[in-house]
């Protein structure tokens, strides 16, 4: 039985590859620019993206026997899904896979800022132990926590804010969610409420025309002085000039970041300069558990290739593959 063609934009843990090798040849590129990437996907059946590169309607246009997008991850603003769905092809994800790694990485940025722990750290080893006098934190508990977007991770972070921190939880999102409201208290708001009253606030949207520069010098001014803005979700939702302008004028009092407006960023980023200012290379989702959840975008892949409907689907294909 002839096995099906798999493309890997990059490489990823062996439970996901162990899945596809039973049933597919798998390859690899070394280079994402379109061109190349063109050249390698004539004889495809299917792709498994991650976080860089992309797939472009040209691509799919290359790729005739093209029939599933898989995304290592859950955000798809690299897939062209129109495109996809025009063509009769599957684009699938992993929206679980990540929701407790990205969570959990909030809160360790959100106590880095809060006890002060790069600078208290810095110092230690710079002998400095006077600074237990000077490196003064804060607690987050039964502080407010503010969450934009409330989708799967958004709602992590609510509960491990309210059951781990008793913390207040206000959210701002188009859904209402009122079993969240019951579960852990949670309070809908508008985006105004929620920057302007809370002291912790975690960005969890998803990268939309709509949220690209949502949060900009207007919106930063509303926050609490003694308040913390975190972004996992992506880099052009807030404008990272205002939020330089805001930092370095010390008008609030930190904020963190994963995901940057040119990624990978360059260590020359005037945020970077900052001591109120934490940054992460993208990588909240890299933990060893959830590299391995998103690895199983794989399943979905065969199941489409053996023509059945994935359990992931974020499109509705119209032609082939449906």
């Amino acid at each position: 039985m002839k096995k099906h063609k798999v493309l890997l934009y990059e490489d990823m843990r062996e439970e996901g590859k162990a899945v596809l090798k039973e049933k597919a040849e798998l390859s690899f590129t070394e280079r994402l620019d379109e061109n190349s990437l063109a050249d390698k996907v004539r004889e495809i059946d299917g792709i498994i993206i991650r976080a860089n590169g992309k797939v472009s309607r040209r691509l799919m246009e290359a790729a005739p026997k093209l029939k599933v997008i898989g995304r290592h991850g859950v955000g798809v603003e690299n897939i062209d899904i129109e495109a996809a769905t025009e063509k009769g092809i599957w684009v699938v994800n992993t929206p679980d896979a990540n929701d407790i790694s990205v969570a959990e990485h909030f809160f360790g940025l959100a106590l880095m800022l809060s006890k002060m722990l790069k600078k208290a750290d810095i110092a230690l080893r710079e002998g400095r132990w006077e600074a237990r006098y000077q490196y003064i934190g804060n607690e987050l508990h039964e502080k407010t926590l503010g969450i934009l977007g409330f989708g799967r991770i958004g709602k992590a972070v609510g509960r491990i804010g309210s059951k781990g921190f008793n913390m207040n939880v206000l959210y701002y999102d188009a859904v209402r969610y009122e079993e969240m409201e019951k579960e852990i208290g949670a309070v809908k708001a508008d985006l105004e409420e929620v920057i302007s009253r809370s002291d912790f606030i975690s960005i969890n949207l998803p990268m939309l025309p709509v949220t690209k520069g949502l949060i900009g010098e207007r919106e930063f001014g509303m926050m609490r002085p003694t308040a913390y803005i975190i972004n996992l979700a992506r880099g052009p939702i807030w404008d990272e000039k205002a939020l330089f302008k805001i930092l370095k004028e010390g008008k609030i009092a930190g904020a963190a970041s994963d995901v940057f407006d040119v990624e990978p960023a360059s260590k020359e980023n005037p945020l970077l300069q900052l001591e109120n200012f934490i940054g992460t290379p993208h990588s909240a989702a890299h933990t060893e558990e959830a590299l391995r959840r998103m690895s199983l975008v794989a399943e979905d892949i065969l199941r489409v290739l053996e023509g059945k409907e994935p359990v992931y689907p974020v499109n509705k294909p119209v032609k082939k593959g449906c």
